[in-house]
């Protein structure tokens, strides 16, 4: 095992790679080993959507903006801005030192390229609804425009111009995503799809892809040509995937590991006994949620809908299964957004009985009872948490004539099929705030949004949405316009919110600059150990 392979004596320089293992090499090197609960299916900017992609991403890439170790606003690839009186034009000022990692210069035009591929229906981008509020952007993904006329100009190698088609108040925010951090043209255009391989990949961030054995690790190593290059303390970051929690307990109590982004809540209170303050657990933005098919029946019936969701009790799921290390659920924006006030579910307030009550009497006029039973299969990706989730609701909802049935696969392969939209009844996903605004986690179920797992499509939603994407420039109109939004997607059973978040990770006391924050973002730049 790993532990073991660590206290071995490595004598080359460069690592020496064997299935299911990894050597660090004996030279005082800093090592970060970063345990991750899922393996990333692409370094490819546009083409992932995971939190655990995005951690990597954010290593590897340097936006025009980013976040610091307290997930606040920073510069990034662009030293400064300004903002037109009217909140649609921002201009940026690139950094001169900014480089990609071969060493030629990071310019206002890679940016260009970047925005103009992300909408590129070629690309077939996930997140390409984010740079929606672009001007001309949509027009592009939807193959109504051209890239020339979207509102993203290079005025000199060091300016970049992006104009919006209304006052967008999260803008600055969203692009701390990896959707809209540069790429670079030269390499692409030479190396086609190889070019995010190890070896390949030119990146601008404080790392660059030094090795990547699937299922194994990802080895980063410190980018000598990233513009802040000597505040960097670790040489080298080792994302390592373990979805098997417990597991992960194991290699940290064994040193190998030094933080983890997940834990078995089932275990959660025997965990702190062990570790203490090294388990970090607090509010994040982020709702766990089940996608339902919209467009098949009959779960395009929105009376079945809503009684599947509302027989599902979720004060027991947090309790029981989560160890009330999450919170029970009933609206797709969580709580603690400034000024807004999410749409619950009308039967939030209603006793847990009662509810059962009301969804029995719906499924029996549809035709579904014990005896003659509605069959409903939940997908999930693998974790022992989300299938005590789905192990509960199954147990929860077959008195009432529902028959669950339970469908497993890797993280990877889940989320894969949900982004092909695949055939299924109900499948886990999870929604973290790409921005801390209403319309990250509203955004993802317009018709158009790659992530719409269910198929949503209400000319409702969709005017609604725009209308409060109208009110840009009145923050206090725009969040009432969100909230009533909602309030429709809410009433419809559009998506199923289970629970709210908290972030559980396990962090070594020897790491410094990992710090707690509501987005759960902890660049290994600011990060240090004794």
């Amino acid at each position: 095992m790993l532990k073991n392979m660590l206290k071995a004596t490595v004598f080359a320089t460069t690592m020496a790679v064997t299935a299911g293992a990894f050597y660090t090499p004996a030279f005082a090197e800093t090592v970060y080993n970063r345990g991750t609960a899922a393996e990333s299916e692409s370094v490819d900017p546009h083409k992932t959507s995971t939190v655990y992609e995005a951690n990597v991403l954010r290593d590897l890439f340097q936006g025009l903006v980013m976040q610091d170790e307290k997930a606040k606003l920073i510069p990034g690839a662009a030293e400064s801005w300004t903002v037109s009186d009217d909140g649609t034009v921002y201009t940026f000022k690139l950094r001169k030192d900014g480089m990609w990692s071969d060493g030629s210069p990071v310019t206002a035009d890679d940016f260009v390229y970047a925005f103009h591929r992300l909408e590129d229906p070629a690309t077939g981008a996930e997140y390409a609804s984010m740079l929606y509020p672009v001007k001309g952007a949509e027009d592009v993904n939807t193959k109504k425009g051209k890239p020339e006329d979207m509102g993203v100009k290079a005025i000199d190698a060091g300016t970049l111009e992006v104009t919006l088609k209304a006052p967008t108040p999260y803008f600055l925010e969203m692009l701390t995503h990896q959707a809209t951090y540069p790429v670079s043209k030269a390499s692409i255009e030479k190396l086609g799809a190889d070019w995010i391989k190890p070896g390949n990949l030119v990146s601008n961030g404080a790392y660059t892809l030094a090795e990547w054995v699937p299922n194994d690790h990802m080895k980063l190593v410190k980018n000598p040509k990233f513009w802040d290059a000597g505040s960097v303390k670790f040489d080298v970051v080792n994302y390592i995937p373990t979805e098997d929690r417990s597991s992960a307990m194991k290699r940290f109590e064994a040193g190998e590991l030094d933080s983890y982004d997940d834990l078995p809540t089932e275990q959660l209170a025997d965990l702190k006994t062990k570790f203490g303050d090294q388990i970090h657990v607090g509010p994040y933005l982020g709702t766990y949620y089940y996608a339902i098919k919209t467009d098949k029946a009959p779960w395009n019936n929105p009376e079945l809908r809503n009684a599947i969701s509302m027989a599902i009790d979720r004060d027991f799921i947090a309790e029981k299964v989560w160890q009330n290390s999450m919170l029970p659920g009933y609206s797709m924006v969580p709580p603690g957004i400034e000024g807004y006030t999410p749409a619950m579910a009308k039967y939030a307030d209603m006793p847990q009985i009662d509810r059962e009550d009301a969804a029995k009497k719906i499924l029996e006029k549809l035709g579904y009872t014990p005896e003659h039973p509605l069959k409903m299969e939940i997908r999930y990706n693998t974790s022992e948490n989300h299938k005590n989730t789905a192990v509960a609701i199954q147990e929860q909802l077959k008195p009432l004539g529902v028959d669950v049935t339970l469908l497993n696969t890797d993280t990877k392969t889940h989320y894969s099929f949900l982004e092909q939209k695949g055939d299924y009844d109900v499948a886990r996903a999870a929604w973290i705030a790409d921005y801390k605004d209403p319309e990250t986690f509203l955004g993802i179920t317009r018709k158009a949004s790659g992530n719409n797992y269910s198929n949503y499509n209400s000319p409702q939603y969709e005017a609604a949405m725009d209308k409060a994407a109208a009110a840009g420039g009145k923050p206090e109109e725009r969040m009432k316009d969100l909230s009533a939004a909602e309030r429709i997607l809410i009433d419809d059973v559009g998506q199923i919110p289970l629970l709210y978040y908290s972030y559980h990770d396990i962090v070594s006391s020897k790491l410094h600059g990992f710090v707690d924050n509501v987005m759960d973002v902890h660049p290994s730049r600011f990060v240090s150990k004794d």
